[in-house]
């Protein structure tokens, strides 16, 4: 066995073992299945919400833009480095409130009891399944390529081996595996990254002469402006470069599970710190290393394999086993948070939540076990024939979400204004202006990115929407009420935390010390 794949078998072990480790703790209720019973940490909430949200792409996508573009690809990087602490700070502490008081534990759950009406569930979770779908598909596509590079097993079967591990944990821990994983995945992708930047800055002499080189190929990838100074004043594509990772995720379904989860809402403040933290130390560097391999693989034929020739001409044989952990790391933390959340919403959001009989937790939590196993035996068939464009496909997914979601989850929690009529008007408008503009290719016909003309289109949406249904679909008294209190620095009021719904009761211990 050679070292590069001792190192993988090893990793997948470990993250089968805290598969192992979590099943063995109480996961026989919803909430303790889906969020960890609200038990996580700052450090844990923070790596999970980042790992899960960078994906194969800091390793494929951000490497090729680098090569191909060069500092025109830090717009990206300049709005994902500041993502985390934005996602936390508008969205973390208010939202962890609100979801205990709404008695929510599904994301899709809590736009119901936020924007009550069955309508608000079926309407999301049809949008959110449908998306975070292919993007699952797309990360099982990617480890499979990934695995393939080091074992030299056929891609199929490397997709089969990468998705029975990411399933593998998943089935039996749920939330909890998932967050644990996420965590230890983070660590070893900023590990990866940061010793492929180290070591490929030794090999062209330094920044300063890495520049010089790059320079001389074409001095127009040192400005932010593309290769050919294509995106010179092409400020609507520039601006929704830097949305797309900065706003973008907050209407991810599977990232916006992570405030949730928090032991407790000022978890979020610290949380946010290791957030930049961690998106300082790994962000820039994916790029910067793509850039770099213009000077040390000039003539690559595939720019998405740029960090990956790069690891193998700068760093030891030895290294490459660690590096390709960093990149399945990437890929599998977020397989694994789409392929819960998925899961989530196929069996509680939907099939659960519009039952006539009434499920017990275990049965729910057996129903997402079976989910996320049939979404993974699925993705395998899928993957392996290898549909073309099946990337596209993702960047395509991700704009959706954000431009349906991010309106409705802000509002949520900032707005006690935003009512069912205009939340329900915000995720449809806000959908098909998105999928619209990508079909009508309006980054190059006009200049504007999709998911910026969706996203404007869904906040004009819910906000004259709201406003003039006030008197016809008022906020529920005890909603709005949750909304103020969500906005207070201070434990939540007993007569609150009791709130309307049965299961809150069970949330009183925990909100002891909500601050």
């Amino acid at each position: 066995m050679s070292v590069e794949l001792a190192f993988l078998v090893i990793y997948f072990i470990a993250m089968l073992g805290i598969g192992v480790w979590a099943a063995r703790r109480k996961t026989t209720t919803e909430e303790g299945f889906l969020l960890a019973d609200r038990s996580l940490g700052p450090a844990v909430t923070a790596l999970r919400l980042q790992s899960s949200s960078m994906s194969g792409y800091m390793f494929l996508g951000a490497g090729s833009l680098g090569y191909t573009q060069g500092y025109f690809s830090m717009w990206y990087a300049l709005g994902d480095v500041g993502g985390g602490v934005l996602n936390l700070s508008i969205l973390g502490r208010r939202m962890r409130k609100l979801s205990a008081m709404l008695g929510s534990i599904t994301s899709i759950g809590y736009l119901e009891h936020r924007y009550p009406s069955p309508w608000t569930r079926a309407i999301s979770a049809a949008v959110a399944l449908f998306c975070m779908f292919f993007y699952v598909l797309a990360q099982f596509l990617a480890g499979g390529q990934g695995l393939a590079m080091v074992t030299g097993l056929s891609v199929s079967w490397s997709i089969v081996v990468a998705v029975g591990v990411i399933v593998g944990y998943t089935f039996l821990g749920g939330y909890l595996a998932v967050a644990y994983t996420d965590f230890v995945q983070a660590i070893i992708m900023v590990i990866g990254m940061l010793w492929i930047l180290i070591a490929t800055l030794q090999y062209v002499g330094g920044l300063t002469a890495g520049h010089e080189a790059i320079g001389e190929a074409n001095a127009n990838l040192l400005t932010m402006w593309g290769a050919e100074q294509q995106f010179l004043g092409e400020w609507g594509i520039i601006i929704g470069a830097v949305l797309i990772f900065s706003i973008g995720y907050m209407g991810w379904p599977h990232v916006n599970v992570s405030h949730m989860a928090m032991r407790r809402p000022s978890v979020a403040r610290r949380a946010g710190l290791y957030a930049t933290g961690f998106n300082l130390l790994f962000i820039p560097a994916a790029y910067l290393i793509g850039m770099m391999a213009l000077v040390i693989v000039p003539s690559l034929s595939n720019p998405e394999l740029a960090i990956f020739e790069v690891a193998a001409m700068v760093l030891p044989s030895f290294a490459l086993g660690i590096v390709m952990a960093a990149i399945m790391a990437a890929i599998m933390s977020t397989a694994d948070a789409l392929l819960l959340q998925a899961g989530t919403i196929a069996a509680h959001d939907l099939f659960t939540r519009f039952r006539k009989t009434r499920v017990s937790e275990s049965s729910a939590v057996m129903v997402s076990r079976l989910t996320v196993l049939v979404l993974g035996v699925i993705g395998v068939i899928l993957a392996i024939t290898e549909p073309p464009g099946v990337f596209e496909i993702v960047v395509f997914a991700t704009s959706v979400l954000g431009a349906a979601f991010v309106p409705v989850y802000v509002c949520a929690v900032w707005w006690k204004k935003a009512n069912t009529p205009g939340a329900l008007a915000s995720i449809v408008v806000g959908t098909v202006a998105a999928v619209t503009a990508q079909l009508a290719g309006s980054s190059d016909r006009i200049g504007l990115d999709p998911m910026g003309i969706g996203i404007t289109c869904s906040v004009v949406a819910i906000v004259v929407v709201s406003l003039l249904t006030q008197r016809s679909s008022p906020v529920p008294e005890h909603v709005r009420a949750a909304v103020e209190e969500a906005a207070r620095v201070r434990p939540v009021p007993a007569r609150l935390a009791a709130g309307e719904d049965p299961t809150l009761s069970a949330q009183l211990p925990d909100l002891d010390d909500v601050r």
